[in-house]
C-alpha cells in the first residue's frame, strides 16, 4: 500500500485538494468530507489509467512538516 500526500486547501466555495506526486490528481467539492471523498476516488481512478497506459506509478516522495512561528 502507498500513502500519498493530500492538500487541502479552503475556497470561496468549499475546497480544492491535490496530490504532488501525483501531478493533475485534483478534487473540489462543497464539504471537506466530500472533497476527501472525491479525491480518493481521484487517486484511484489516475493510478488506474497510469497503469492502463503502462506508466510508472510514483513512489511517494513529498515530506511536510509543521512550523509553529509567533504572529508579528
Amino acid at each position: 500500500m502507498m500513502r500519498y500526500l493530500v492538500i487541502y486547501e479552503k475556497t470561496g466555495t468549499g475546497y480544492g485538494a491535490y496530490v504532488p506526486d501525483l501531478p493533475g490528481c485534483i478534487a473540489t467539492g462543497r464539504t471537506f468530507e466530500q472533497t476527501k471523498q472525491r479525491m480518493a476516488e481521484a487517486v484511484a481512478v489516475h493510478i488506474q489509467g497510469m497503469r492502463e497506459d503502462g506508466t510508472p506509478i510514483p513512489e511517494p516522495s513529498t515530506l511536510t512538516e509543521t512550523l509553529e512561528v509567533e504572529p508579528a
